[in-house]
């Protein structure tokens, strides 16, 4: 067995511990640079987010291209789906479009595209009280409802402030009633062995809460409570319709007719559509749309401000925990 000559172990130490000390040199080195790689993404993402929000507070956002257009023109603001406060049928983004048409010198004449289901009796209402205020306010400019496919619930709320509405023969309106719906499971929850534990300070607190027996007392004031939506609903629509509204006792049961009933009935004014009101009865044909729109800018700066929330609470060990 050749044995290695003793000068030769000396060396070998060395290139070992040369060979480490090279190894965690670079280590170290690499760590460096991906230290300063994550510090210049996160400065550039801050950044980002940063210029974001400042184009957001100095450019004008929700702008239509149409509005660019300038002389005569009939302003139209679409309300579409459910009316609610996170919606895009809100009444902050509705009311927005209302003012905007009705500041503008060059508006003959202002149409609501309805094509809604219903939804919140507030914000219906918010919508309503400023129709009547803007129409008080420049009473030379007109505004008409004109219904698509429907025109139900919070959309008839809405359109009852209008000088005028106008639908298709075929369009749904009406529903002018209020409902709560939910649903009983407390003999399932009986037949599956479940216990429900539901702790409330207050008596009637979980008195909508659907593993509970119903009360009679909670029944009552929920009848109670909804009565008295109605009746403003009621209010408001013999408020808008006056004696157009026929001695009918259907019309506030909550049915819902056609557009050629509707006519019959008085909730409507005539047949007719967005570009027939326009041009034969604003007597001006050109339309411009003031809906409000969320712009691509907005819509990239929302996703980014939820993502870099996130990224950060993570970061930081931040746990979200969500409202109950």
């Amino acid at each position: 067995m050749n044995e290695v000559p003793p000068s030769q172990e000396p060396n070998q130490d060395k290139d070992w511990q040369q060979d480490v000390i090279n190894r965690l040199a670079f280590a170290a080195l690499n760590e460096q640079r991906r230290a300063r790689r994550w510090n210049i993404f996160f400065k550039s993402l801050l950044f980002s987010y940063m210029l974001l929000i400042l184009l957001m507070v100095t450019l004008p956002g929700s702008v239509d291209t149409t509005k660019l257009k300038s002389g005569k023109h009939t302003a139209l603001i679409e309300i579409n789906g459910v009316i609610a406060d996170s919606s895009d049928a809100s009444a902050d983004n509705i009311i927005s479009g209302l003012r905007a048409a009705f500041k503008d010198k060059n508006t003959a004449g202002i149409i609501l595209r309805i094509n809604s289901p219903g939804g919140s009796p507030v914000q219906a209402g918010y919508v309503n009280d400023e129709i009547k205020r803007l129409r008080d306010k420049y009473p030379h400019k007109k505004v008409y409802a004109v219904v698509t496919d429907m025109c139900a619930s919070g959309g008839y709320y809405i359109a009852a402030a209008a000088d005028s509405i106008f639908a298709d023969k075929a369009s749904m309106i009406g529903s002018i009633g209020v409902l709560i719906n939910s649903f009983g499971f407390v003999d399932a929850m009986e037949k599956l062995g479940v216990e429900r534990r539901l702790y409330t300070a207050g008596q009637s607190k979980g008195f909508l809460d659907p593993f509970t027996p119903q009360k009679k007392t909670d029944i009552d004031h929920v009848e109670k409570m909804l009565g008295t939506i109605h009746r403003q609903f009621i209010d408001v629509v013999k408020q808008g319709r006056g004696q157009r509204l026929k001695d009918d006792p259907r019309l506030f049961t909550g049915l819902v007719w056609t557009g050629e009933e509707s006519l019959e009935l008085g909730l409507i004014d005539g047949l007719g559509s967005s570009s027939y009101v326009a041009r034969e009865i604003i007597e001006a044909e050109n339309i411009v749309n003031y809906t409000p729109r969320v712009t691509a800018v907005e819509r990239f700066a929302e996703r980014l401000g939820v993502s870099f929330a996130s990224t950060l609470s993570q970061i930081m060990g931040i746990e979200q925990v969500p409202f109950r």
